[in-house]
C-alpha cells in the first residue's frame, strides 16, 4: 500500500485542523445569535456589462487553495456571465467568527465554506440561501450523495448548504509493530475489546511504542472518534425529546473503553490542539493503531511507513463510523447573486470538479457518482486504502445539526479527558457532561 505518493502533509490543508469547528462556535458564541443583517451585501454584484460577481470565502491554504483557485479559474471561463471572486475572507479556523462579524455589519461574502459542525448555528440567520430545490433538481441526483453528504447539510428537514469536504474515520495499523508483537492485522468485524487487547499486546513504554493514541485537548478531534461507539451501543446525541443528551448511558460504556486503554497505558494522549503529536508518535514507527482519516495518508505515505487500514471496531461486529463533512454555505446578496451562486456550487460538487477538488485537497467523493469516475477509480488503484475510506461510508454517520452541540461537545470533551488522565471514572465523567449538557439543552434557540 505505498503507491505513488500524494502531495506532502505540510502542503495540505489540514482536516485535523478543520475538526475543530465546534471550538470555533463556542467562542463566537459571546457575539450572540446570527441576527438578520440591516441590509444585503455591498452592490447588486450586477456590473454594467451584464457580469455577476459572486465573492467566495474558501477558508483553504496551500495546495488548497490552488486547487479552489484553480476550479474557481475554469468556472470563470466556462461562464462568461458569472465572475467568483476567490479573494476574501479568512482560513476555516476563522470563518465562523469572520462570518458572524460580516452578517452583524450587514457586509457578507455570497459563499463561505463553513464547518459541518457549525451549520446549525449559521443557518439561524435569515440570510442563509434555502438550496432544498437547488441540490434535487441538480446534474446529479441527491440520492446519488452518500448519505453522510446529505446529512451533513440538511437542518429541520431542510438543505441549508452544499457538501464541500467528506471523510470518515477508520484504524490505520503499522505492519511492522504487528509483526514484531506477532499479531495478525485486524479484520473487518474486529470489537472494541479486541481493539483495547491489541493496543495493550503493541504497546512497549520501556521502548516508547504506543499502541494506539487519543487527541487530549477536549476539542471536537477528542470528541467525534467517541460518537460511533454512542451510536453502536444505541445512543444518540440529543433525546428525541430534544431536552437531554440520549447517551447518558452508552456513553459511560464508551468511556470505558477509554479508561480500559488507559488503564493499560496504551494510548498516547495527545496534550496539544490538532492532533499533530500523535500523528508524529505513528508517523515515527512508535504507534501501532491510530484512528484516523484519508487526510493523514499523504503523510504516512511519506514516512515510508508499511500501513494497513481497517475499518472501525464495533461493540455489536457491525459496521459503523462517522464522516465529518463541510460545507459550502451560501448567503443572500439580492436574488441576482444568489442565483450565480447557486449556479457555482452546483457546478463544483458534480462528480467532474468534485473528483479533482477531492484528489488534490484529500476528501473523498461526495457521491456515488464520483467514486465511479476514472479518475477516483485510478486514484483508488495507486493508494488502496481510499477503498476503505470510501466503503465506510456506506455506513457512516454525521454529527447532528442542533445549534446546541457545541456546548455537548465541550462538555464530552471534558470527560473523555478526564478519563484518559485518571482523573474522573467514566461514570462521574460521564454524570458531569450530562448536567452540562442538559442544561444547554434547555436553553430556547
Amino acid at each position: 500500500m505505498t503507491g505513488p505518493q500524494p502531495p506532502s502533509g505540510r502542503d495540505r490543508p489540514s482536516r485535523r485542523t478543520l475538526l475543530r469547528g465546534s471550538a470555533a462556535v463556542a467562542a463566537a458564541a459571546g457575539a450572540g445569535p446570527l441576527l438578520s443583517a440591516c441590509g444585503a451585501g455591498d452592490g447588486d454584484g450586477v456590473g454594467k456589462d451584464g457580469r455577476v460577481t459572486v465573492e467566495l470565502w474558501h477558508g483553504q491554504t496551500d495546495v488548497g487553495r490552488a486547487a479552489i483557485e484553480g476550479l474557481v479559474a475554469e468556472f470563470n471561463r466556462t461562464h462568461p456571465t458569472i465572475r467568483v471572486d476567490p479573494g476574501g475572507g479568512v482560513l476555516s479556523d476563522s470563518m465562523l467568527q469572520k462570518v458572524t462579524a460580516a452578517l452583524a455589519s450587514g457586509s457578507y461574502p455570497d459563499i463561505a465554506y463553513i464547518f459541518g459542525s457549525d451549520l446549525a448555528s449559521v443557518a439561524r440567520s435569515p440570510k442563509v440561501v434555502d438550496l432544498t430545490a437547488t441540490v434535487r433538481n441538480g446534474p446529479t441526483p441527491w440520492n446519488r450523495f452518500w448519505p453522510a453528504s446529505r446529512d451533513a447539510v440538511t437542518v429541520n428537514g431542510r438543505v441549508r448548504a452544499a457538501p464541500a469536504v467528506l471523510d470518515s474515520l477508520a484504524v490505520i495499523c503499522n505492519k511492522k509493530l504487528f509483526a514484531a508483537k506477532g499479531l495478525a492485522l485486524p479484520r473487518p468485524g474486529w470489537t472494541w475489546q479486541e481493539f483495547t487487547e491489541t493496543a495493550k499486546a503493541l504497546s512497549d513504554t520501556g521502548a516508547g511504542v504506543f499502541g494506539t493514541g487519543w487527541p487530549g485537548v477536549g476539542d471536537e478531534d477528542t470528541v467525534w472518534r467517541l460518537w460511533p461507539m454512542v451510536w453502536d451501543l444505541g445512543g444518540e446525541v440529543v433525546a428525541s425529546d430534544g431536552h437531554s443528551i440520549g447517551f447518558a448511558d452508552s456513553g459511560v460504556k464508551a468511556l470505558e473503553t477509554v479508561a480500559a486503554l488507559a488503564k493499560d497505558r496504551s494510548v498516547y494522549v495527545d496534550p496539544k490542539p490538532g492532533s499533530e503529536q500523535m500523528y508524529q508518535v505513528y508517523n515515527s514507527g512508535r504507534m501501532g493503531m491510530v484512528v484516523a482519516g484519508p487526510w493523514a495518508l499523504p503523510d504516512i505515505i511519506q514516512a515510508k511507513i508499511d500501513y494497513q487500514v481497517v475499518p472501525l471496531p464495533s461493540y455489536s461486529r457491525k459496521p459503523i463510523t462517522i464522516a465529518g463533512p463541510d460545507t459550502w454555505t451560501l448567503f443572500d446578496n439580492g436574488s441576482a447573486r444568489v442565483a450565480a451562486a447557486r449556479t457555482f456550487v452546483s457546478w463544483l460538487i458534480q462528480p467532474a470538479q468534485d473528483v479533482r477538488w477531492g484528489i488534490k485537497t484529500g476528501s473523498l467523493p461526495l457521491s456515488r457518482a464520483t467514486e465511479a469516475t476514472p479518475q477516483w477509480i485510478a486514484q483508488s488503484h495507486k493508494i488502496a486504502a481510499l477503498t476503505v475510506f470510501t466503503k465506510a461510508l456506506e455506513t457512516a454517520r454525521v454529527r447532528p445539526n442542533h445549534a446546541a452541540y457545541p456546548q455537548i461537545s465541550a462538555a464530552l470533551g471534558q470527560a473523555i479527558v478526564s478519563v484518559l488522565l485518571g482523573r474522573a471514572t467514566p461514570a462521574k465523567a460521564m454524570h458531569d457532561c450530562a448536567r452540562q449538557s442538559n442544561a444547554a439543552l434547555l436553553i430556547p434557540r
